[in-house]
């Protein structure tokens, strides 16, 4: 469900080398919940700063629920957007294909940097989906912050110029996620995860891949 040693070198190593040190020390969270309120996305922990409000209904993307790619030129707030879209989804409008295709519109289209796999395995498995379809769930999320993580800021700070070939940036983004299912049940777990962006000059960001640890 994460890199591979080999993408997570290829990725990693052109943003900040000292970042792959922190990654491996940091736990990573997987934030399922139980058999009423299993959740698609990993992710726990809390903060609050520059606040973003409650997902609002998404723009089709002739996938669902999903939300089509958001046009957003700056790595935090795009970051934000796709902590979102990960966290947000609606079993009662959307099949797994659905879900899968449209989280597949957010991703970079240079294959070199994009790793589908830490994205895709954010989505339940066909079997699960089903159950999580017939009791009806959805979920939607709020975000309260996301920022630089400190060593990718320290190793940036280091080496300005180390970022200008693939222009990926670490973002860590923490939430709340909401979930509903049949007869009114209800839940709300926080959330965080360290998403990999690629925001090239004069070009809106894209999702380049999830990383294994939520790194602050």
């Amino acid at each position: 469900m994460g890199w591979s040693a080999n993408r997570r070198i290829l990725i990693v190593a052109l943003v900040i080398i000292a970042l792959l040190a922190v990654a491996g020390t940091v736990a990573w969270f997987t934030g399922r919940t139980d058999q009423h309120s299993n959740s698609i996305t990993p992710g726990a922990t809390s903060t609050s700063s520059t606040g973003v409000p409650t997902q609002k209904p998404p723009t089709s993307t002739g996938a669902g629920s999903v939300p089509a790619p958001a046009q957003i030129a700056e790595p935090v707030a795009y970051a934000k957007a796709a902590a979102l879209m990960l966290w947000s989804y609606d079993t009662r409008t959307t099949s797994r294909d659905q879900q899968l295709a449209g989280m597949r519109e957010w991703l970079t289209k240079e294959t070199e940097y994009a790793d589908w796999a830490s994205v895709a395995g954010q989505v339940p498995d066909p079997l699960l989906w089903s159950r999580l379809a017939d009791q009806d769930q959805h979920a939607t999320a709020t975000v309260t912050e996301g920022h630089f993580p400190s060593a990718f800021k320290q190793a940036l700070a280091e080496d300005p110029s180390a970022i200008t070939e693939a222009y990926i940036y670490v973002v860590t983004v923490n939430g709340t996620q909401r979930i509903g299912w049949t007869k009114g049940g209800a839940g709300a777990e926080e959330r965080a995860v360290t998403l990999a962006v690629q925001c090239r000059p004069s070009k809106d960001c894209t999702l380049a891949a999830l990383a294994p640890t939520v790194t602050q």
